[in-house]
C-alpha cells in the first residue's frame, strides 16, 4: 500500500488539491523523494517519464515557498523550474498551477516560438515560479527582464533530454546566475551525456533515488512488432488507427506526420498532427482536440515523445521506427502512465529488421516479430473497438478581410485621393449632379466623386459621352475615370483640381471663353475626364472634337497633334 501525501510530510491543503484530481496516495518516486525534498535537501531522482517525478518536485517546491512568504518583486523569481520543451513546460504549468494557487503563490511559463512581450508583462508583474525553456530564459536574462539573484529553488527535469538536445551549455550558464547554496532538484532517466556534471557542479551532497532501471516498463505495456510489406503499410496504419480509443501514431519527419494526419482525416479517422513546424498557438488548438476527444489520433514528431500527457492513451505505434533505444522509451511512455495499462507497436518493414532488433535489445525488450496483414486477427485484437468513420471537414481557411465597399461623398474622395483612381460612388455622384438616366452603371462607379459645393460635371456614363462628342466605350474615357482626382471643395471651377491643375475639358473650356484662370499654365490639364478625346485609332474625330481641338490649339498656342494638344508649357520649345 502507497504512502499518503499527509504521511510524508506534505501539507494538507496541498493534499486536498491533489485528493480532488483523483490523486489519494503517493507514486514510487513521490514516496522515495518527498521526505529528503521537504526538508530542503538537494536530491537527484531517476525515473523514467510518467512515473510521476512533476508532483515529486511540485509539493516540496511550493511548500517550501509558503512557509516563508515573502513580497513579490518584478523581474525576481523566487522558484525556478527548467524543462527543454514547450510542451513539457506547458504540462508542468498545468500541475504546479493549482498547487501554488492553494498558497496564493503565482506562476509564469516563457519559452521560445512566441512573442515575449505577454512574458515580460508577467515578469514585471512578480512571479514566485518561474518555468522556463532554457532558450528563451537565457534571452529575458541578458535582456533584464528577468533576474535570478533571489532564486531559493531550482528544480531541473528531463536533464537527459536536456542533453541530447545541446541545452547544457545555456543551461550551467543560467545556474550560474543563481545564487550558491539553494536547494537544487534535477532528474533525469539516465545520467549520460554530461547530466553527472551537472549534478557535481550545483547539486551539494544530493540524496540519489532511482526507483526503476532506465528499460522499459514491460509489466504495464504490451509491446508488439508487425513485420509488414512496404505496400502494405499504409493499410496496416490506418488499421491501427481507426479504433475507438486515443491512440498516438509516431513519424521521423515533420513533413510525413502532417501528410499522415490529413490522410487519416480525410479517410473518416479524425487525426491532428504535432510537430517543430507548428505555431504554439496550432500546438495547442491540435493538443486540446485531442485531449477533447474531437481527434482521436495524434500524428507526432519526437516533439511529443517528452511533455505530452493525455489521460487514456490506449496504444503508441512507432510508424517509423526511432533512431536509438531512449527515444523509444519516451514514444512508448505516453501509454501506461501513472501505473495503467497500455499497448505499443513497432512497425518494420523487412529491410527494417535488423534496426528494429538492436533497438528492442538496447531498450532491454525481447519481443518476437509477427508478420502480418491488415486484416490480420492480430491487429485486429491491437486495434479494439473500431470506430464509425467521421465525415471530414476541410479546416476553415482564415481569408483576409475585404475591403469594404465605400459608400458615401468622403469615401469617393478618399478613393480618389488614395489611388488616384476616382472610383466614387452613386451617392457621391448624385450629390455631384450627375444624371444617371441613361447612363451605364459601370462608368458611373468610375466616376469620382465631387467635393461638396462643386459644380455639376456634364454628366457621365455614355450620356456624357454623347454630350462631349466622343464614343463613351473609347479607351480615352474609360482611363480617364480611373485618373481623374476628385474636384476642390467650394472651388467654383469644374476644370481645377486639388493640385491646381486643371482637367482639359476645364482647359478646353476656359479656351472656348478666351479666359485663362490666373496662375494655371495654358492647356496643363490633367488627361482625367477626356471624354471629349476618342482614343487614337478608334472610330475616327468628330466635328465636335475637331472644334475642341481647334480651340485647344489656340489657347497653348502650339498644335502638337490630337493625343498632346494640351502638353504643359514646360514642355514646350521657346
Amino acid at each position: 500500500m502507497s504512502a499518503t501525501f499527509t504521511s510524508l510530510g506534505v501539507p494538507a491543503d496541498l493534499a486536498d488539491v491533489l485528493a480532488r484530481q483523483g490523486i489519494d496516495s503517493a507514486f514510487p518516486i513521490q514516496e522515495a523523494t518527498l521526505p529528503t525534498t521537504l526538508a530542503g535537501g538537494d536530491v537527484l531522482g531517476r525515473g523514467q517519464t510518467g512515473s510521476g517525478k512533476t508532483i515529486a518536485f511540485s509539493l516540496p517546491l511550493v511548500a517550501r515557498l509558503a512557509a516563508d512568504p515573502k513580497p513579490r518583486r518584478a523581474r525576481f523569481p523566487r522558484a525556478l523550474i527548467m524543462a527543454p520543451t514547450r510542451e513539457l513546460a506547458t504540462q508542468i504549468s498545468r500541475t504546479v498551477m493549482p498547487l501554488a494557487e492553494a498558497k496564493n503563490l503565482r506562476t509564469a511559463v516563457v519559452f521560445g516560438g512566441v512573442s515575449q512581450a505577454r512574458q515580460e508583462k508577467d515578469l514585471n508583474a512578480g512571479v514566485d515560479i518561474l518555468i522556463a525553456c532554457p532558450g528563451r530564459l537565457e534571452d529575458l536574462l541578458n535582456q533584464k527582464c528577468a533576474d535570478l539573484s533571489r532564486l531559493e529553488v531550482s528544480v531541473l527535469d528531463e536533464a537527459d533530454h536536456m542533453a541530447d538536445l545541446g541545452f547544457l551549455p545555456v543551461v550551467k550558464r543560467i545556474l550560474d546566475r543563481a545564487p550558491r547554496g539553494i536547494q537544487h532538484m534535477l532528474f533525469s532517466a539516465t545520467l549520460d551525456n554530461g547530466v553527472d556534471k551537472l549534478v557535481d557542479r550545483y547539486l551539494t551532497s544530493p540524496t540519489i533515488h532511482s526507483v526503476d532501471a532506465p528499460k522499459a516498463a514491460v509489466n504495464t505495456m504490451e509491446h508488439h512488432v508487425f513485420l509488414v510489406d512496404a505496400d502494405l503499410k499504409k493499410d496496416l496504419v490506418h488499421e491501427l488507427a481507426s479504433g475507438a480509443g486515443r491512440r498516438i501514431m509516431f513519424m521521423r519527419t515533420k513533413h510525413h506526420a502532417k501528410k499522415m494526419a490529413q490522410w487519416l482525416s480525410k479517410s473518416g479517422v479524425p487525426a491532428v498532427d504535432l510537430h517543430g513546424n507548428l505555431s504554439q498557438n496550432a500546438r495547442d488548438r491540435n493538443l486540446e482536440a485531442f485531449s477533447s476527444g474531437a481527434a482521436r489520433v495524434l500524428v507526432a514528431t519526437d516533439v511529443a515523445a517528452r511533455g505530452v500527457h493525455v489521460d487514456g492513451v490506449e496504444l503508441v505505434v512507432h510508424v517509423d521506427p526511432p533512431a536509438e533505444h531512449k527515444a523509444y522509451l519516451h514514444r512508448s511512455g505516453r501509454t501506461a502512465r501513472a501505473g495503467s495499462d497500455g499497448t505499443v507497436v513497432t512497425i518494420a518493414t523487412p529491410d527494417q529488421q535488423g534496426d528494429v532488433r538492436s533497438l528492442l535489445k538496447a531498450a532491454g525488450l525481447k519481443v518476437p516479430f509477427e508478420s502480418v496483414s491488415p486484416d490480420s486477427d492480430a491487429v485486429a485484437a491491437v486495434r479494439g473497438e473500431k470506430a464509425a468513420k467521421v465525415a471530414y471537414a476541410a479546416p476553415v481557411v482564415q481569408q483576409p478581410q475585404q475591403r469594404k465597399a465605400a459608400s458615401g461623398e468622403g469615401a469617393g474622395r478618399a478613393r480618389g485621393r488614395g489611388r488616384g483612381r476616382g472610383r466614387g460612388t452613386e451617392r457621391g455622384l448624385e450629390r455631384a449632379g450627375v444624371a444617371e438616366a441613361g447612363g451605364e452603371r459601370r462608368t458611373e462607379i468610375r466616376q469620382p466623386a465631387e467635393r461638396s459645393g462643386a459644380p455639376a460635371r456634364r454628366g457621365s456614363g455614355r450620356a456624357a459621352s454623347v454630350q462631349a462628342g466622343a464614343g463613351a466605350e473609347s479607351r480615352g474615357d474609360r482611363g480617364a475615370a480611373r485618373r481623374q482626382p476628385a474636384e476642390r471643395a467650394g472651388s467654383g471651377q469644374p476644370g481645377q483640381s486639388r493640385s491646381g491643375r486643371g482637367t482639359r475639358a476645364g482647359a478646353e473650356g476656359q479656351a472656348a471663353r478666351g479666359t485663362q484662370k490666373p496662375g494655371v499654365p495654358a492647356g496643363r490639364g490633367t488627361r482625367a475626364g477626356t471624354a471629349q478625346r476618342p482614343a487614337a485609332g478608334r472610330g475616327g474625330n468628330t466635328i465636335a472634337d475637331a472644334i475642341g481641338r481647334d480651340l485647344a490649339q489656340a489657347a497653348t498656342g502650339r498644335a502638337r497633334g490630337n493625343r498632346r494638344a494640351t502638353a504643359p508649357q514646360s514642355n514646350q520649345k521657346h
